[in-house]
């Protein structure tokens, strides 16, 4: 049983970059903040006038139009501090948004430092320190207590279920928020990935359910 629940939680973990849909309203993408690993890519090739490590954020098509935004960028930075602040945030948001949109996902802007969710700054960690030990337990915890809680609350409503009408339609409001979280856990575990893109159309689809 622990072992399904580790494997749901590192299943969501992957969602979350894209905003999503555990909780509906509040952004939760990695790569569009000013801290995220898109923007430090791109601070460093700045810093050290080498593109190369920050193709790997775009698709082959896009990749001239990145080398170009590059070289004005470099070239506008020599103008001064303000140029170059300037010139720097351009060349990360176009490159934030050319990555998105290579994805499938939407682009709203940089967002500040200090935005990114928890557990994507343990997962950053994890990759740092070559261990996913502490990133596995807080997202299977997580997931186990999103389980727990649900069902909790849908055995102690189906007790009453019978009761009057009001009763039980509260039943079967737990009893669906419950078998369709357990269900989201069981097909995140069960996909072998997904883009933005794919993310994107998951969360219109459940909002529409």
């Amino acid at each position: 049983m622990k072992s399904k629940f580790i494997t749901a939680g590192l299943a969501i973990l992957f969602l979350i970059c894209a905003g999503i849909w555990v909780m509906p309203g509040i952004a939760m993408a990695h790569c569009d903040t000013l801290d995220g690993p898109v923007v430090a890519t791109a601070k460093a090739a700045l810093e050290n006038g080498d593109l190369t490590p920050v193709l790997k954020w775009v698709k082959k098509d896009d990749e001239q139009d990145i080398r170009e935004l590059f070289q004005k960028t470099l070239r506008v930075r020599k103008q001064g501090k303000e140029a170059k602040e300037l010139a720097d945030m351009y060349f990360f948001e176009t490159l934030v948004r050319i990555h998105r949109a290579g994805e499938g996902a939407p682009y709203t802007g940089l967002k500040p430092g200090g935005t990114v969710e928890p557990s994507i700054a343990v997962a950053d960690k994890a990759l740092e320190n070559g261990s996913v030990d502490n990133l596995v337990k807080m997202v299977s915890d997580a997931a186990a207590m999103g389980i727990h809680k649900r069902f909790e609350h849908a055995k102690e409503t189906k007790k009453h279920a019978d009761e009057s009408v009001e009763a039980g339609r509260k039943f079967v409001e737990a009893y669906v928020e419950f078998t369709h979280y357990v269900e989201r856990l069981y097909l995140d575990a069960a996909a072998k990935g997904m883009h933005h893109g794919n993310i994107e159309e998951t969360k219109k689809e459940e909002h529409h359910h």
